[in-house]
């Protein structure tokens, strides 16, 4: 990669934006004039950013960089979300600094102390690229046995587009392997010349044809919030809660648990699931020394 992939990135993201648009829902007039492109034309574009249309243009074609507010300007015109906007500001380099890159990530002690208490509660951390840092047994009897994986293969994106068991567990694996990609996205934006992300992005694109059609969509998503029905082998349904805490200490470090309410099936299933763990004697990940 080269130092002009950001703007090449940034110009392919709006293109992709904009061709998800109709006139009609910016409050533009239809007109009879044939279009040869899905979505907004640029001139349509620029028009409602009230910036010229070879300013845009240059945007879209990678040789200018943008300012903060034409910036902030194209984010309301092309109907960003949050997620979104983060991302068109991280490729021109306005919100976040590109750090150099370091070598392999350890998961912090505190999260690892974290993990080694959650003993009823499936939990995994994860590093840059969504590489699986540490687990507890729990989680790997409700995704895979992590331990069996070569650390270099210890991926989420990886294990979600690789291991046909996953197409199976996840009951909308589309959904959750869409999200996969698109957080991917954003990893991309902060480390675009992390040479570790290049190879995991030719691999998956190269060995899945629907990593590499949702790559070019150029859709963007944080690690947050939400929720997952999983058909688990051992236990049947599983509905769970999933969320993420940031590590102050290395904020490329993320645990996500997955909780089920008090009293529902999930949330018994578990418990049976804990169970088994322990009979099957599922290894954690090794405590920090």
């Amino acid at each position: 990669m080269t130092a002009n992939v950001p703007l090449n990135e940034l110009g392919e993201f709006l293109k992709k934006r904009r061709s998800e648009l109709s006139p009609r829902t910016v409050g533009l007039p239809e007109t009879d004039r044939p279009r040869r492109v899905e979505g907004l034309r640029r001139e349509e574009v620029a028009q409602l950013a009230s910036i010229s249309t070879d300013y845009y243009t240059r945007l879209e074609q990678g040789r200018m960089q943008a300012s903060a507010p034409v910036l902030d300007v194209l984010a309301r015109v092309l109907r960003l979300d949050d997620d979104e906007r983060g991302y068109l500001f991280q490729l021109a380099g306005k919100t976040t600094t590109r750090t150099r890159r370091r070598g392999r990530q350890k998961v912090q002690p505190q999260l690892q102390r974290v993990l080694d208490d959650l003993t009823a509660t499936p939990a995994i951390v994860q590093g840059r690229r969504g590489d699986i840092l540490a687990w507890n047994a729990l989680a790997a009897a409700l995704v895979t046995d992590f331990s069996r994986l070569a650390e270099k293969h210890r991926n989420y994106p990886r294990i979600i587009f690789t291991d046909p068991a996953m197409r199976t567990l996840y009951a909308d694996w589309e959904s959750s392997a869409h999200i996969a990609v698109a957080q991917l996205r954003m990893e991309a934006a902060k480390y675009p010349e992390d040479p570790r992300l290049i190879e995991l992005l030719g691999e998956l694109s190269m060995r899945d044809k629907q990593f590499a059609r949702w790559w070019g969509d150029h859709h963007v998503a944080a690690r947050t919030v939400g929720t997952k029905t999983l058909n688990h082998p051992v236990v049947g349904e599983l509905v769970l809660d999933w969320d993420t805490l940031t590590a102050n200490t290395d904020p490329d470090q993320h645990l996500t648990v997955w909780t089920a309410a008090p009293g529902s099936p999930t949330h018994e299933r578990l418990r049976i699931l804990a169970s088994w763990a322990a009979d099957q004697n599922l290894p954690a990940s090794s405590p920090v020394s």
